[in-house]
């Protein structure tokens, strides 16, 4: 099969690499019919991320054609049309139990904190992503979701990660009707928050980031307003400004450890790894949010020590949130908004690239270049593989 392959920092391939097997009797073959880049996939590209080892292959966002089953499968069959949660998840652990996915305690050898998690690194459990022509998704019967008839598979792919997470950021931040919500980021996450705010019931909504084209896209599709960090000395005297002096009842943090806005943070958390990634946004939100208020963070930061301002934290009364999405919760409410048109997930795909060129793809996405939000990568044949699909159903 083609599958991209990581070489190293700044370094993916398109390669042809051996079909997966099933493996486990619970286990199933995906033929990927669409998969994403996502912003943390940038975490890995840039060398960011611990024990990311050449020959993995990247991506947790994707949807695909089942293609076989093992023995024990008894909720899926071949030519089911399925959107893969980017959570590996066992489904029966005290957290599963909990509706806590993305920290089930059985799929993740390398760590207690995560579960695993598709094609990020050995970190998180060492799993083969959906950057490829197929994909072993282990314990089928509880992560897939088949796709519902009236569900364009550009949305779907969308619900395997991007959209529940900006969703849960939004849902974690405990939003009140009224309510002033200011998100950090103009990534897909980013956008998504936004968006997901006002269906909380967010009486304003305010983004943040630096990159104009982004900030342009995100006031149209999510209606709110914008902040050009480079244009404000400091932010949270500026978002102060803007909220009548108390600060924002919610501050979201969906950029992580890659945030830009401040010399020292990226110096030694980007680039001296003195800590677990540049902590400005942190920073910014525990500033920039009122007393007593909420800070949800969804943004990706290593496992290491952050430079992060917790006494403001306590003196302010603040409430901290923050996890890894757990999709499969979220995906009934937000199949039901998209059914409902109340959010179109697919407008925020910008680029459409064959599998074949996932190195051009990765580079136009890190270096923000042609406007680019959203990229899904396309394998070979998938047109065909949706016309199977399709004809198993009927």
């Amino acid at each position: 099969m083609l599958a991209m392959d990581y070489r190293g920092p700044y370094r993916v391939r398109a390669v042809q690499k051996s079909d997966p097997q099933i493996e486990h009797p619970g286990d199933a073959i995906v033929r990927v019919t669409r998969s994403c880049i996502c912003g943390s996939d940038l975490h890995l590209y840039h060398g960011l991320v611990p024990d990311t080892r050449v020959g993995t292959t990247f991506g947790h966002e994707f949807v695909g054609v089942v293609d076989a089953i093992g023995d024990g499968v008894q909720r899926l069959k071949v030519g089911d049309r399925v959107l893969v949660p980017f959570n590996v998840f066992c489904g029966s652990c005290f957290f599963c139990d909990k509706e806590l996915y993305g920290n089930c305690h059985n799929t993740n050898p390398e760590a207690t904190e995560v579960g695993g998690i598709y094609g990020y690194s050995h970190t998180a459990g060492g799993y083969d992503g959906g950057q490829a022509e197929l994909v072993r998704v282990p314990m089928a019967d509880v992560g897939p979701t088949v796709i519902p008839a009236d569900i364009d598979e550009d949305d779907a792919v969308l619900l395997t990660d991007a959209l529940p997470t900006g969703y849960q950021a939004a849902e974690m931040g405990d939003i009140r009707e009224g309510d002033t919500v200011v998100v950090f980021g103009a990534g897909p996450v980013g956008i998504f928050a936004a968006k997901s705010a006002w269906l909380m019931g967010a009486g304003r909504v305010i983004v943040v980031d630096h990159v104009e084209y982004r900030l342009d896209f995100v006031r149209r599709y999510a209606q709110c307003e914008i902040i050009n960090f480079k244009e404000v000395g400091d932010m949270a005297l500026h978002i102060k400004k803007m909220t009548d002096w108390l600060g924002a009842d919610v501050c979201i943090d969906a950029v992580g450890c890659e945030a830009s806005g401040s010399v020292a943070q990226t110096l030694t958390g980007r680039y001296m790894k003195l800590q677990g990634g540049s902590a400005t946004v942190l920073h910014w939100a525990i500033n920039s949010v009122r007393k007593g208020g909420n800070v949800s963070i969804v943004g990706v930061y290593g496992p290491t020590f952050n430079a992060v301002p917790i006494g403001n934290a306590l003196n302010k009364g603040l409430t901290l949130r923050m996890n890894q999405a757990s999709v499969k919760r979220h995906l009934p409410r937000l199949i039901e908004h998209i059914q409902a048109g109340r959010i179109n997930p697919k407008e925020i795909i910008t680029h459409r690239v064959p599998l074949e060129e996932v190195s051009d793809a990765y580079h136009i996405f890190s270096s923000k270049l042609d406007q680019c939000i959203k990229t899904i990568l396309i394998p070979p044949n998938a047109h065909q593989v949706r016309r199977l699909a399709a004809s198993t159903l009927h």
